[in-house]
């Protein structure tokens, strides 16, 4: 009971993968059964939840990052392959395109302009299609 409550409590602050919650509560845990027992049971009322955890996830992190660095940060919290797909890179160019506008004020005037600014979307994990279209072509 009190493991369940300390679970509930984490997830009252924020969503939590499953794989993120196993871990925060092991130490507390008496066992494997009994810590593999509240998850399932916390699973079956829909208040653990890996889909809507990834959802959650992903609308705070595409504020600053692209559609790579997104899925990787899901697959390192453990979240399934399966959801981690349907993490969708739809509108990654205009994110990409408000991120750039927010770091350089002017447009790009030389080649190393350029340059700096495509490794900047690319350390953020943009794709090479949306850094090539947004920078190298200058599509606006």
């Amino acid at each position: 009971m009190e493991l369940k409550v300390r679970a509930l409590r984490y997830l009252m602050r924020r969503e939590h993968s499953r794989a993120e919650l196993a871990r925060k509560l092991a130490p507390y845990a008496g066992s494997a059964e009994s810590l593999a027992q509240v998850l399932e049971e916390l699973a079956g009322r829909e208040q653990l939840s890996d889909e809507r955890y990834a959802e959650a996830r992903t609308h705070w992190l595409s504020r600053k990052y692209g559609a790579a660095k997104i899925r990787h940060d899901l697959r390192a919290h453990g979240v399934a392959d399966a959801v981690v797909d349907r993490v969708s890179a739809q509108g990654e160019l205009e994110r990409a395109r408000s991120i750039l506008a927010k770091k350089y004020r002017q447009p790009a005037a030389t080649r190393e302009d350029k340059a700096r600014r495509a490794r900047f979307l690319q350390g953020r994990g943009f794709s090479m299609d949306v850094i090539q279209r947004l920078v190298l072509r200058g599509e606006d």
